[in-house]
């Protein structure tokens, strides 16, 4: 129960918070591009039709572009804000006096920034559905014409969740180790800049920020990249949990 109201109150602080804005705004960015340029071109993705499955094509079309950059810098970005609203708050003495264990602590914002990205990829996939029905009834008169594919699209974002994982966790540890904001985002940019880089290097999966770019260019012979994304995710919070606990000053 102490568990769900350190929940609560860190969900609480985020209302309003950059990263709840950088979720929303994410969200939406690329399915309002896409909405823009079928409105501005008079079609909708029944133009795909017989070629391909129009809504596993809008789909992998829209992660395609996400997954490469945006959605890892989105991810480096909330997860980094959400862990450093304790030091650009100076609130940790305050936090650390209430009655919660520091695991619990430590869980709670970690369960935070995973919420907000469940809110992230809830607003891309409704940004989806928009973008692929709204130009449908105004060009073509009807709905789009085949149904939407359920279980492709909880397949793929679930996927795309976990290569999210590691990410979330690197950013975490050094979020919770430094103060100062633009390490953590330095490293971040660093970090995703290097894998892009090297993506097509079959060790790439070393790098925990090249998760979600190698599930759409990444080598094809490299090791099963979602259990990958978990052993580096449970790895990288142990470490986390442990200079988190045993750290003396905490503010």
């Amino acid at each position: 129960m102490k568990f769900i109201y350190s929940l609560q109150s860190e969900w609480l602080k985020t209302k309003r918070s950059a990263a709840s804005w950088l979720s929303l705004i994410g969200g939406f960015f690329v399915p309002i591009i896409y909405l823009i340029t079928f409105l501005k071109e008079k079609t909708s993705i029944n133009s795909y039709y017989p070629f391909a499955n129009i809504w596993k094509q809008l789909l992998l079309s829209m992660w395609g572009n996400m997954a490469m950059f945006l959605l890892p810098m989105g991810v480096i970005l909330a997860s980094s804000l959400i862990t450093q609203m304790e030091f650009k708050n100076n609130t940790w003495k305050q936090l650390n006096t209430t009655p919660q264990s520091y695991t619990t602590i430590f869980l709670a914002k970690f369960s935070v920034i995973m919420l907000m990205m469940m809110k992230f990829f809830l607003f891309f996939n409704i940004g989806i559905f928009t973008s692929g029905i709204i130009p449908s009834l105004i060009f073509d008169h009807h709905l789009p014409m085949m149904p939407v594919p359920v279980l492709f699209f909880i397949k793929v974002n679930a996927k795309l969740f976990l290569s999210c994982l590691p990410i979330i966790a690197i950013q975490y540890l050094i979020s919770l180790k430094f103060k100062n904001f633009l390490v953590a985002i330095g490293v971040g940019l660093l970090g995703l800049i290097g894998s892009l880089i090297g993506l097509g290097w079959k060790y790439i999966y070393l790098s925990p920020y090249s998760y979600p770019a190698s599930l759409v260019a990444g080598p094809k012979d490299q090791i099963n990249p979602q259990i990958s994304a978990v052993v580096y995710t449970l790895v990288l919070m142990a470490i986390s949990y442990y200079l988190f606990i045993s750290k003396k000053e905490k503010g």
